[in-house]
C-alpha cells in the first residue's frame, strides 16, 4: 500500500506551516533585485551593493543554531512565533532606515528581519519531514517548498511592478544612460528620498502580513510528532552529525547550492544591464526564470515518484552547469537566456538536499541537524560580494567580467552533482 504524502490529521498544519515558505520566498526575491537599486540610488559599487546579501544571509549563519536550541528547549510552535515576531521587527525597521537615508540602517534591519527567517526555516523544514512517514518525507518537503518561488515569484512581481519603475534614480537618457550621478547634490538628496520610501514600503506592508501569521498561528494547536521526541545531549549530536558522512556532505553541499542560487537571481540584473537592458525590465527576466523554477519544481516532485531524488539532483546538476557554460561563453542575449534557464535546473536542489542529508539522521538529532542545513544558507553571505568584485573588473581578458563571474556558479554547481553522484552510489 502506497503511503499518503500528506495524512489528513495532519493536513491544516501542513498548509499553515507551507503557507511560511511563500513567507520568506517573497523576502527572498523581493530583496535580490534591491542589490541593484541599493547600487544605483547609495552610488555603490557592486562590492559594496552586495552587502544586502551579507546581512540578509548573514542572519541565517547567525541565528540557525540558537534557533535549534531554542525549539529543542521549548517547541515547534514557540519557534515559529518568535521568528515571525522578529521578522515583522526587521521589516518595520526599514521605516527608520529610510528616514535616515543610512544603507548600513537597511542592511541592520535585513540582518534582524533574517533573524526571523533562521527561526521559520529551522522549524517549518525538519516539521514538514515529520508530518507522515519517512519514505515521503522527501517528496512532501519538495511539496512544501514548491510554494516558496510562489512567494519568490510575488516579491519579484512587486520590485518589477512596483518598486524599480518607480525609482528616480535609475532614469535614463535617449541613449539609454543613467543620469542620476551627474546631479548635484542636491537634487541627489531629493531623489534619493524618494526611491529609499519606495524600497521602503513593500517592507512595511510585509510586516502587517507577518503579524497576521503570528495572530492566526498564536491560536492554532499544532499536533505532535515523532520529530518530538525527547532530545539527547548537544554534544552527543553534534557527535552523530559529524559521523554521518552524507549528513556531513550535504551541509556543504547546501552551502554551495544556496550561494549558486543568490548568485543567479542577484546579478541577473547586472548581466543584462552590460547588454544596456533598464532594471525593470531586467527584473522581468527575473520574474521569468521564476516561473521556470516553479514549474520544474512541481514536475521534479513528480519525477521523484519514479526517478530516486539522489540520481535527479545529479541529473539536474549537470543541466545548470551546462546552462551556465553558455551564459559565461556567450556574450548577448543567448547568454541571458542560458542563465535564465539555470533556474529550472535548481527548482529540486534545495529540498533534495534537504531532505538527503536529514533522511538518516536520528530523531532525537533532527532539530540541531536542521540548523546546521539552515545554517548553511551562509553561502549567500560569502560567494556574493566575491562575484561581485569579479564585476566591478569591468572585463577579464577582453571578456565581460559580468559574464565571467558566473564561474563561481559553476563551481558550486559541479559540487552538487559530484554530492548526488556520491549519496546515489552510498545508497546503490
Amino acid at each position: 500500500m502506497q503511503q499518503k504524502l500528506v495524512e489528513k490529521k495532519y493536513l491544516i498544519t501542513f498548509i499553515l506551516i507551507t503557507s511560511l515558505f511563500a513567507l520568506w520566498g517573497f523576502a527572498n526575491d523581493i530583496t535580490n533585485p534591491m542589490v541593484a537599486a541599493f547600487q544605483t540610488v547609495m552610488e555603490l559599487s557592486a562590492f559594496q551593493a552586495s552587502w544586502v546579501q551579507c546581512a540578509f544571509y548573514g542572519g541565517y549563519a547567525t541565528m540557525a543554531v540558537p534557533a535549534a536550541l531554542f525549539i529543542r528547549k521549548f517547541s515547534y510552535k514557540s519557534g515559529i512565533l518568535l521568528g515571525l515576531g522578529l521578522y515583522a521587527t526587521g521589516a518595520f525597521l526599514f521605516i527608520p532606515a529610510a528616514s535616515m537615508q543610512n544603507f548600513l540602517f537597511f542592511c541592520l534591519s535585513l540582518y534582524i528581519l533574517t533573524f526571523g527567517l533562521a527561526f521559520l526555516e529551522t522549524t517549518a523544514n525538519p516539521f514538514i519531514l515529520s508530518l507522515g512517514s519517512k519514505e515521503t518525507s522527501t517528496r512532501r518537503l519538495n511539496l512544501a517548498q514548491a510554494f516558496n518561488p510562489m512567494g519568490s515569484l510575488s516579491g519579484m512581481a512587486v520590485a518589477s511592478l512596483v518598486v524599480l519603475p518607480a525609482l528616480w534614480s535609475d532614469r535614463r537618457d535617449e541613449m539609454g544612460n543613467t543620469f542620476f550621478h551627474t546631479l548635484s547634490e542636491a537634487e541627489k538628496a531629493e531623489i534619493r528620498l524618494h526611491d529609499l520610501e519606495v524600497i521602503r514600503d513593500p517592507y512595511v506592508m510585509l510586516g502587517i502580513v507577518v503579524l497576521i501569521m503570528f495572530i492566526i498561528i498564536a491560536f492554532k494547536k499544532m499536533p505532535q510528532t515523532s520529530a518530538n521526541a525527547e532530545q539527547d545531549s548537544a554534544m552527543h549530536t553534534l557527535r552523530r552529525l559529524w559521523h554521518n558522512t552524507i549528513y556531513r556532505e550535504g551541509v556543504l553541499t547546501q552551502m554551495f547550492y544556496v550561494a549558486a542560487q543568490i548568485m543567479v537571481w542577484t546579478f541577473i540584473i547586472q548581466y543584462a544591464d552590460n547588454l544596456g537592458i533598464n532594471k525593470a525590465t531586467a527584473q522581468n527576466y527575473n520574474i521569468f526564470a521564476m516561473s521556470m523554477f516553479l514549474c520544474s519544481r512541481f514536475i521534479s516532485t513528480f519525477l521523484m515518484k519514479y526517478v530516486n531524488s539522489r540520481a535527479l539532483l545529479a541529473v539536474f546538476g549537470i543541466g545548470a552547469m551546462l546552462c551556465t557554460l553558455g551564459s559565461i561563453l556567450i556574450v548577448g542575449m543567448t547568454g541571458l537566456y542560458c542563465l535564465v534557464g539555470i533556474s529550472a535546473f535548481m527548482s529540486l536542489m534545495f529540498p533534495t538536499i534537504y531532505g538527503i542529508a536529514l533522511e538518516n539522521v536520528d530523531s532525537r538529532d533532527t532539530s540541531l541537524g536542521a540548523a546546521f542545513l539552515v545554517m548553511a544558507i551562509v553561502g549567500g553571505a560569502i560567494m556574493p560580494p566575491l562575484q561581485g568584485t569579479i564585476i566591478d573588473m569591468g572585463t577579464v581578458s577582453g571578456h565581460p567580467a559580468v559574464n565571467v563571474s558566473f564561474v563561481l556558479p559553476l563551481t558550486c554547481f559541479l559540487f552538487i552533482t559530484i554530492y548526488g553522484i556520491r549519496s546515489y552510489r552510498k545508497l546503490v
